[in-house]
């Protein structure tokens, strides 16, 4: 197994950067579903 780093470890723990990860994940599935719906489809 690799050692997680004491940054990663921050990244992971850090309460914020998960709450603006899971927004930009959301955006982008949101982006691709309605790209999905318009017929032109980019991943």
């Amino acid at each position: 197994m690799k050692r997680i780093s004491k940054y990663q470890r921050f990244k992971m723990m850090n309460p914020c950067i998960q709450f603006f990860k899971f927004i930009y994940l959301s955006i982008k599935v949101l982006l691709i579903v309605a790209g999905g719906h318009g017929g032109t489809r980019k991943v």
